[in-house]
């Protein structure tokens, strides 16, 4: 099946949900474009994807940079020849209660959760404009619709994201689609960013059910896969056994 699915560009490649989806959809015959910070692991998933009979290419790729966004989306428009769905995946989680005034931490979420989706809209946007077509995914969180404590700010970016696919859905009716998946407790590596002891502590509590990364996965070639006219808006994805 190489080559005849759509061209997918996923930010946040190199592990967790961003990995696991890489494999779903070059599974499924679908192109992936990666884009990590950690290129060794995008290469070692690549040439598994490869070795497996799937199409996977990758760059190395901060989505805190806008033009590092704008040349990962001109790379894999240039390799495949266009650019049919990105996947807005990278993300950060350093929680921390608001009075440890952890400003550096607060700082690096806004620049990878927000404006990493922001910059990821704006780099793909044209493209699907002047091809006719497309579909931006942006992964969020359950904590898009609810906040907990030591997690004001990571839930702050999260509704940002949410806002930010609800407009660009609105605007875009009719020939961009627009899917927002917003994950429970999932495997990944987001907790290791947490500094603060209290709230690396309550994580551990909170994570002790969780779901695979290939659920999400799952959700998003879901998104993916529907014919042209139907669009997906919203995907909540839980462990079946929590409450959150």
């Amino acid at each position: 099946m190489t080559g005849t699915g759509k061209v997918v560009l996923i930010t946040g490649a190199s592990s967790g949900i961003g990995a696991a989806t890489a494999r779903r959809l070059a599974a499924e015959g679908h192109r992936v474009y990666l884009g990590a910070r950690r290129t060794e692991r995008l290469g070692e998933l690549a040439g598994e994807i490869t070795a497996e009979g799937g199409s996977a290419a990758y760059q190395r790729l901060d989505v805190t940079a806008a033009d590092d966004m704008r040349a990962f989306v001109t790379a894999a428009r240039e390799r495949f020849g266009r650019v049919d769905v990105m996947v807005n995946n990278a993300g950060v989680m350093p929680l921390s209660p608001l009075e440890a005034l952890k400003v550096d931490e607060w700082d690096r979420m806004l620049d990878v959760n927000v404006r990493g989706v922001l910059y990821g809209i704006a780099a793909a946007l044209p493209v699907m404009r002047e091809q006719g077509g497309g579909h931006v995914v942006n992964v969020a969180s359950v904590g898009a619709y609810e906040v907990s404590p030591t997690a004001a700010v990571y839930c702050a970016t999260k509704f940002a994201v949410r806002a930010i696919s609800e407009g660009l859905r609105q605007e875009s009716a009719g020939d961009i689609r627009v899917s927002l998946v917003s994950p429970g407790v999932t495997e990944s590596e987001l907790a290791e960013s947490i500094s603060d002891p209290s709230a690396r502590e309550a994580m551990k509590t909170y994570r002790s059910v969780a779901i695979p990364a290939s659920a999400i996965a799952d959700a998003i070639a879901y998104a993916i896969g529907q014919p042209p006219e139907v669009d997906v808006n919203e995907i909540v994805v839980r462990p079946a056994a929590s409450a959150q």
